[in-house]
């Protein structure tokens, strides 16, 4: 019977993601991998300097070295962190419903993209990538964000939406690049970078 590639590659391999997102780590299930997850509070802040790409690689970075002790006798982690940005403003998870209102007026109406960093951590090396998505919202009615707002869960979410969301169900126009990404980890690119790790 064929084995999954990445599984024969990592057979025996301790693969931690470490990550708080629930919908991240489904994602990373998906790849048919065995892995645990750690989840570590992390300072999510970073140099004002840096472009969009820089910061989303640099976060991912910052949450691998947080598991160095656990990698350091074998295995690997990997980390991921996602931003939201319309033009050069960054756009965070929001601090509450009022601030998930104000960032979904924003976006209304509007093209942003989703920028993706990804660290891929050993005890012996350690590889980062980005992936970018430019997604367009219509304009979206106050009801519907009242909608969104009342019955889904902005809180924890880069831009206050979820793509698959209802939000994204009716307010995205289109996407440019990996729906996967915009959902919070670029599978297909994991895939190919841990092949080649």
């Amino acid at each position: 019977m064929t084995m999954n590639p990445l599984q024969s590659k990592f057979e025996g391999t301790r693969i931690i993601l470490g990550s708080n997102s629930p919908r991240r780590e489904e994602l990373f299930k998906q790849l048919g991998l065995k892995y645990e997850i750690l989840k570590k509070d992390i300072d999510e802040s970073f140099p004002d300097q840096f472009r969009r790409e820089d910061i989303a690689m640099f976060l991912a970075r910052k949450k691998s070295l947080a598991f160095k002790n656990d990698v350091a006798g074998g295995g690997i982690v990997i980390t991921a962190d996602t931003i939201v940005a319309l033009d050069e403003l960054i756009i965070g998870k929001p601090a509450d419903l009022k601030d998930a209102e104000r960032m979904l007026k924003l976006l209304s109406g509007r093209k942003h993209s989703v920028i993706t960093g990804v660290c891929i951590m050993s005890a012996r090396k350690s590889e980062s990538f980005f992936v970018k998505t430019e997604v367009s919202f219509k304009m979206l009615r106050d009801n519907e964000i009242e909608y969104y707002l009342e019955n889904y869960s902005p809180l924890d979410k880069a831009g206050a939406y979820g793509i698959q969301d209802w939000i994204g169900m009716v307010g995205i126009e289109y996407i440019l690049g990996s729906y996967y990404n915009v959902v919070g980890l670029p599978t297909k690119e994991l895939y190919e970078n841990l092949l080649r790790f």
